[in-house]
């Protein structure tokens, strides 16, 4: 008997509970950030999803305001010296991006499946009528 699988409908949820986007009942990581070779329920290939450095630079930006945030009231509030930054602030930071980085590759991983992302390409045909309308508007007001 054929299993059918309902895909996700909602990747960012799907992703962040790090669930497969086609049966979301298989797990999409091997490890901390590693990816699963493929789903253990419906046997999906996860070689299409390559979010390169989306969840850490995602990770980066929404961590950093509030880390600013509370490394200047840190300092306002208790005026320590520079090294107590790199005791309290500095790990802050660092937790905070660790903690945001599962979440947010799931959720890129799902994205790229529920969206059918794809490498990009040229579209040469466009290209070259592009070329072809700029040259005859060219022609045409040369020949005024």
């Amino acid at each position: 008997m054929a299993e059918t699988f309902s895909p996700t409908t909602n990747p960012a949820l799907t992703g962040i509970k790090g669930r497969c986007p086609q049966c979301q009942e298989g797990h999409l990581f091997r490890g901390f950030l590693k990816l699963a070779p493929r789903c253990e329920i419906c046997g999906l290939d996860y070689s299409f999803a390559d979010p390169a450095d989306g969840p850490a630079f995602f990770s980066m930006s929404i961590i950093s305001v509030p880390a600013l945030a509370f490394a200047l009231w840190f300092q306002l509030a208790f005026e320590p010296p520079w090294w107590a930054h790199l005791l309290v602030t500095l790990p802050l930071t660092i937790i905070g991006c660790l903690v945001l980085l599962r979440p947010l590759k799931g959720w890129l991983v799902c994205s790229q499946y529920f969206h059918k992302a794809e490498p990009g390409s040229i579209d040469r045909q466009w290209h070259a009528d592009a070329v072809s309308r700029r040259d005859e508007e060219n022609k045409d007001q040369t020949d005024l």
